[in-house]
């Protein structure tokens, strides 16, 4: 079975720095592409980042402030987040798809203040 936990969130003041983590058990993150999602109050929900076999991608918004990266060790993928706005504030989830099936964790909130 296949599961995903993100952990990490909380309140950091704008300017700040916060690491998430998604802890994938009954697959392993060497052999998927493991991405992060964020969705912020009414809004609907948005890619962040993705750890692809040709490399990182992110969305404009977070470009030289978001790192993601993997411990096929620990089996997780962590989103290192850094100059925090208050724009990032959002639920941030992780995904993982395999055949057409996507897999979500429950999320974690992430909220910056001003």
């Amino acid at each position: 079975q296949v599961q995903l936990v993100e952990s990490g969130g909380g309140l950091v003041q704008a300017g700040g720095s916060l690491r998430l983590s998604c802890a994938v058990s009954g697959r392993a993150v060497s052999d998927y592409t493991i991405g992060w999602f964020r969705q912020a109050p009414g809004k609907e929900r948005e890619f962040v980042a993705t750890s692809s076999w040709n490399g990182p991608r992110y969305v404009d918004a977070v470009e030289g402030r978001f790192t993601i990266f993997s411990n096929n060790v620990q089996n997780t993928v962590t989103l290192q987040m850094s100059s925090l706005k208050p724009d990032d504030t959002a639920v941030y989830y992780c995904s993982l798809e395999i055949l057409g099936n996507d897999y979500w964790g429950k999320g974690t909130l992430v909220t910056v203040s001003s």
